[in-house]
């Protein structure tokens, strides 16, 4: 037998058991169970994730192959597929979505003093989605087109240190526009979205709460220019402006004053139109975060080195 300690131990021992317990008392996952407590699941699932196990039974033949190893890791290696199948349908998931936003708090805390690359005393959030392709004999709920089903992974991810504060889950037919209702703003933040978010009557909630928000406009998007702002061209920023919402629906929705800011992409060679209702920051720390906002656009929220912005 193995008498060292495992990585993996090395890893679950900064795991507080007191919250986790916490969360389960609060949903009573230990009710009626007798061996395979949710502390056994939980250890399973984050094996199975460090490991990068495809299947109950890839999990259940990797633990039996490991007997020898698994010497203070606190995981079974006699469990059966159908017991860890039988616990992930029946165990109430909000054990586990309580006990993530608890890892999530902890994380953040670590990351608070980091610099990563903005020069701004706001949390700044980026927010997008990813289809996940599914079977739609398996999953007829998980709508999306006629012969193909698929959810989305909607994600608001915290740019300092790259970690997801909020994950929802939807069918694919559901708009991304639709999250802008679920998430809990907080004030003084900066969220950064593609236009597949453009709702100015959501965009204006923001502006009230009072946070701010970075986001593309579409090509009909129409604007009065009131006033131009001073630019340094070398940076990429062609042109920046403060205006008004033209489109009579727009204006209904966002009645009050906002800024758009036109900026050149030289690696893609694209032209990207920005709008956001912050007035005060300068033009450098706009830019900043407009290719952080086009980086994590183009690649999936996927972090990048965003040194190449010279201003």
């Amino acid at each position: 037998m193995n008498i060292g300690t495992t990585l993996f131990a090395q890893i679950m021992g900064f795991i507080s058991r007191y919250d986790f317990r916490q969360c389960v008392k609060r949903y009573h996952g230990n009710r009626k169970v007798k061996k395979f407590s949710c502390w056994n699941q939980y250890l399973c699932m984050a094996f199975a994730q460090l490991t990068d196990r495809e299947s109950l039974r890839d999990i259940e033949t990797c633990l039996r192959a490991m007997k020898t190893k698994l010497h203070n890791t606190w995981l079974q290696s006699g469990i059966a597929r159908n017991t860890l199948a039988n616990a992930n349908s029946i165990r109430d998931w909000r054990i586990y979505r309580d006990f993530a936003q608890v890892l999530i708090q902890e994380a953040r805390k670590l990351y608070a003093g980091e610099d990563f690359g903005l020069e701004l005393d706001n949390t700044v959030y980026a927010l997008d989605s990813t289809v996940i392709d599914l079977c739609l004999a398996l999953f007829p709920w998980a709508k999306f087109r006629k012969t193909k089903a698929a959810v989305k992974l909607h994600t608001l991810l915290d740019l300092r240190g790259n970690i997801p504060t909020t994950v929802i889950i939807t069918p694919g037919s559901v708009h991304d526009v639709k999250i802008l209702d679920e998430l809990t703003l907080e004030s003084s933040a900066i969220y950064i979205m593609d236009r597949g978010y453009l709702d100015f009557g959501r965009l204006y909630a923001i502006h009230k709460t009072p946070a701010f928000f970075v986001t593309r406009a579409k090509k009909n998007t129409k604007f009065r220019k009131i006033f131009p702002r001073p630019t340094k061209k070398s940076t990429g920023v062609k042109s920046d402006q403060i205006g008004v919402l033209t489109a009579y629906y727009a204006k209904q929705n966002y009645h009050e004053k906002i800024r758009r800011i036109v900026y050149f992409d030289r690696t893609t060679n694209k032209k990207l139109v920005f709008l956001t209702n912050n007035i005060n920051l300068s033009a450098k720390a706009i830019g900043k975060v407009i290719v952080t906002f086009y980086l994590c656009g183009q690649d999936g929220l996927v972090p990048h080195s965003i040194s190449r912005f010279s201003g």
